[in-house]
């Protein structure tokens, strides 16, 4: 068996690995963008394919296709999703033409391959797989499809699940009081429970949004091939599309209202990175207050203890690190690195097409990817997992001069600040400060000064 064989293409003869499912296109490809080395990520592959067999249908409905012909590539998709390795037979770099037309032509011409060996006939990788489309409107129906499955299925239910492990997590720990911090100084007291009700109301606030987006996201350019007019598609051909699409992944498709904005642009996909970009900004927050709560254990707040996952150092002995923490951190960083490619690719969307969009594919993916996964890492391993120091709580408590806010209503303003200089600088609790220096019996400034009494607010 030959290590090559010889392709044509409107272009000529192209020599093409022996085994290789593609031919000359994709091997162009190849060839022309040696970049990065990075294929299009799984998930937008996937999506190309559902895309395939879904229009393979509605040409098969349309009487567009010959039905053996359609079956045959769709039998051709559902073998190759079914297959783990069907990567490699997708080789074409992300830094490729801007329309995405390599990968589109390579899903057709892997397609034709395998469906022609199915049926026996001739099954033409532009005529019969890319019928009723163009790369135009199949890629960024794609990106649209492989985001709004990556956000049904991976990253809501993973946000549902931090909501749902930190408000169980706040419960266990109401009784806990502890020093409230603004600009990393002592502030006023707050309960465990409601600096954890925090981290959940912002990930439910970023799920919300997520969601609001989620119709916008589910409408497709498929349909408008070329520019944005449809031509060499069938007038129902969208409508047969999504319904065939939404039929296989259990997620409601629709035509986009207007094709030209959708071919034209990538508003939608700005705007879902602008809202994961925040969710990022959550994370970090989150992650921040989990890696200062925890710092020590004996030089630093101390407040928390996170579960001991690995040996935190090659050289000091019985050092642990907040690693959850860290690489939440991390992977949130290089969201809101991503959102700034994505909004500089969407700016290229010149007169009828968006030229960056295998660059916002790969990008938002990665961006749903990393949240996907880290945000259930936070909640399993850091916060559902994190023992209270009570003991360090209490000591940071009983010497919080701020805690004489309370006493403002009563003496004032400035006389409270006398009192809390003096407590500083002496290093005494409040409380003795506050009974030397007001008319106020101790039992009443032992009320007036609870720390869990003050996590309520009021007077």
């Amino acid at each position: 068996m030959s290590t090559s064989r010889i392709e044509r293409d409107s272009m000529g003869e192209l020599q093409v690995p022996g085994d290789a499912l593609y031919a000359a296109q994709t091997q162009r490809a190849v060839n022309n963008f040696p970049v990065s080395g990075q294929p299009m990520p799984k998930r937008f592959i996937r999506a190309l394919l559902l895309a395939k067999r879904a229009a393979a249908n509605a040409n098969a409905e349309l009487d567009q296709l010959p039905t053996p012909m359609a079956k045959a590539i769709c039998h051709a998709v559902d073998d190759l999703l079914t297959t783990d390795d069907y990567m490699q037979h997708f080789p074409v770099d992300v830094f490729q033409t801007g329309s995405g037309t390599s990968s589109n032509m390579n899903a057709n011409e892997v397609l034709a391959t395998l469906a022609s060996r199915h049926s026996g006939q001739t099954i033409n990788p532009n005529d019969h797989v890319n019928c009723s489309q163009s790369s135009n409107d199949t890629i960024p129906s794609s990106i649209h499809i492989s985001a709004a499955l990556a956000l049904h299925e991976d990253l809501l239910p993973a946000l549902q699940h931090f909501e749902q492990v930190t408000r169980a997590k706040a419960r266990t720990v109401e009784h806990h009081v502890k020093t409230g911090r603004t600009h990393l100084m002592d502030a006023m007291p707050v309960r465990l429970s409601q600096s954890l009700d925090t981290w959940t109301d912002q990930i439910e606030g970023n799920r919300q949004r997520l969601e609001q987006l989620q119709p916008m996201l589910h409408s497709l350019a498929q349909g408008g091939t070329a520019v944005g007019t449809g031509v060499n598609a069938h007038p129902a051909f969208a409508e047969h599309f999504c319904r065939a699409l939404s039929a296989s992944t259990g997620v409601t498709f629709t035509p986009a209202a207007n094709f030209f904005t959708h071919i034209g642009s990538q508003d939608i996909a700005v705007a879902l990175s602008g809202q994961l970009k925040t969710l990022a900004v959550s994370i970090t927050k989150i992650a921040n207050d989990l890696r200062w709560m925890n710092s020590g254990p004996l030089a630093g707040l101390g407040e928390i203890e996170l579960e001991a996952l690995q040996p935190g150092s090659s050289i000091m002995p019985g050092k642990v690190n907040p690693v959850i923490p860290e690489a939440a951190a991390m992977a949130a960083a290089q969201v809101i690195g991503n959102d700034a490619t994505i909004t500089l690719a969407g700016q290229s969307g010149n007169f009828e097409l968006n030229v960056m969009l295998p660059l916002v594919a790969r990008n938002l993916l990665e961006s749903l990817h990393l949240l996907s996964n880290v945000t259930r890492l936070l909640a399993d391993k850091a916060i559902a997992s994190f023992t209270v120091r009570e003991d360090r709580l209490q000591q940071a408590l009983a010497r919080n001069p701020i805690l004489v806010t309370a006493l403002n209503p009563i003496i004032g303003y400035q006389k409270a600040a006398e009192i809390a200089k003096q407590a500083y600088k002496e290093g005494r609790p409040i409380v003795d400060v506050a009974a030397e220096n007001t008319d106020l019996s101790r039992d009443e400034l032992t009320r007036l000064l609870d720390p869990a009494k003050l996590t309520h607010g009021g007077l």
